[in-house]
C-alpha cells in the first residue's frame, strides 16, 4: 500500500531512489564464518533524508519496496527515524539486499543483490510531481538512473517537475562501476549537469562529470559553465571545497576516531542540504556538513550515528569528554 503523497506535510527535502535491507556480520573475518548479523536498512537516498530530519527538517523518500520482510522492514526503518515514506508495494520484484562483511579490523566488504528489485522498477509514473512542487529541494544521486532505463526515466522526471516548479535541485554524483561502465554514466548525468543547482562530487568523481583539470576547484569551475551553481569537491579526511561563482569555501574535515566509513559522504550531503534549507551561508553550511560528517563515522551504521542539530558541537569537544 502506497502512502498518498498529497498531504500538507509533505514538505522541505524530498529524494529518490533504492533503499535496500542491510545484513551486516557482528564478528570480524569471511563472510561464510558469520554466524550473526545485525539487520537494518540502507541507502544513499534515505540516509541524506534520516540526516535532513534529525537536522530538524522534513524529508519524503519516493521508491518501489517488494512485497516481502525486506520491504516492510525498509519501510518500518525509515518511517521510525521520521521519514515520510511514499513507495508503491511491488508484487513481482524483491526488495535489494545489501551484505556486509568485515573481513578485517580495518577492511571491510560489501555484497549487493539488487539486481531486478523492485526499486530497479522505478518509473515516472511513481513520482507525484505535486510532492516535488511542495519541496524546497528535490535531492537526487547517481545510484539510482544506474539501476535501469525506467529508473533514469524517473530521476529525469523529477529534476524536469522540479525545475518547472523553481524548486532548487542537488545531485550527489555517487558513481557505482558495478552498476553502469563509465560512457553510460557519462551521457546520463551529462544530461543532468545542467539542470541542477548543487552538484556534490568527491575529487575522483569529477572525470565522471567531464571536468578532468587536477586541479579541483579548476575543475569545479569547469561545471559551473555548464549551469549549477555550486558544487562541492570532497577528499576524504581532506579539506573539502565550496566552489560557487566568484566563491571558493575550503573546509577541513574535523579530527575524528573513525568507526565506520561508510555513510561519510551521505552525511555530508545532510549537513549541508540541511544548512540550505535553514538559510545559512555557505561557510556555515560547509562546516555543518563536515561536523555531520565527522559524527556519523564515529559511530557504527550507515545512518545510525547521524546527529541531531544538539549534537553538531560534539566535533569541538576534546577526546575523553565525559558529557554530565
Amino acid at each position: 500500500m502506497t502512502e498518498q503523497a498529497g498531504s500538507p506535510e509533505a514538505a522541505g527535502l524530498v529524494t529518490l531512489g533504492e533503499v535496500m535491507a542491510s545484513m551486516s556480520a557482528t564478528r570480524i573475518g569471511p563472510l561464510h564464518t558469520a554466524r550473526q548479523f545485525d539487520m537494518s536498512a540502507a541507502g544513499s537516498e534515505a540516509n541524506v533524508a534520516i540526516g535532513v530530519v534529525r537536522l530538524g527538517h522534513r524529508a519524503t523518500w519516493l521508491s518501489r519496496l517488494g512485497d516481502d520482510e525486506l520491504g516492510q522492514l525498509v519501510r518500518t526503518t525509515l518511517r521510525g527515524q521520521g521519514v515520510r515514506v511514499c513507495a508503491a508495494t511491488d508484487p513481482a520484484a524483491p526488495t535489494g539486499l545489501m551484505i556486509k562483511e568485515r573481513r578485517t579490523g580495518d577492511v571491510g566488504r560489501v555484497v549487493y543483490y539488487r539486481a531486478g528489485s523492485a526499486a530497479s522498477r522505478l518509473s515516472p509514473a511513481d513520482i507525484d510531481p505535486a510532492l516535488i512542487e511542495r519541496a524546497r529541494i528535490l535531492h537526487v544521486t547517481g545510484i539510482t538512473p544506474a539501476l535501469s532505463l525506467s529508473a533514469a526515466e524517473a530521476v529525469e522526471y523529477a529534476v524536469t517537475v522540479a525545475r518547472a516548479a523553481g524548486v532548487p535541485v542537488s545531485l550527489d554524483v555517487n558513481y557505482r562501476s558495478r552498476l553502469w561502465d563509465l560512457p553510460t554514466a557519462q551521457a546520463r548525468l551529462g544530461e543532468l549537469v545542467p539542470r541542477v543547482d548543487v552538484i556534490f562530487a568527491s575529487v575522483d568523481e569529477l572525470p565522471v562529470l567531464g571536468a578532468h583539470d587536477a586541479d579541483p576547484v579548476r575543475a569545479a569551475e569547469q561545471l559551473l559553465a555548464g549551469g549549477p551553481h555550486t558544487v562541492v569537491v570532497t577528499d576524504g579526511a581532506n579539506v573539502a571545497c565550496s566552489v560557487g561563482k566568484g566563491e571558493v569555501v575550503r573546509q577541513p574535515a574535523f579530527p575524528v576516531r573513525v568507526v565506520d566509513p561508510v555513510g561519510a559522504g551521505d552525511a555530508f550531503v545532510a549537513g549541508y542540504l540541511a544548512g540550505l534549507l535553514d538559510g545559512f551561508d555557505e561557510p556555515a553550511r560547509m562546516r555543518q556538513a563536515a561536523a555531520a560528517a565527522a559524527i556519523c563515522v564515529s559511530a557504527e551504521g550507515d545512518w545510525e550515528g547521524l546527529p541531531s542539530t544538539a549534537e553538531l558541537g560534539l566535533v569541538d569537544r576534546g577526546d575523553g569528554t565525559v558529557m554530565r
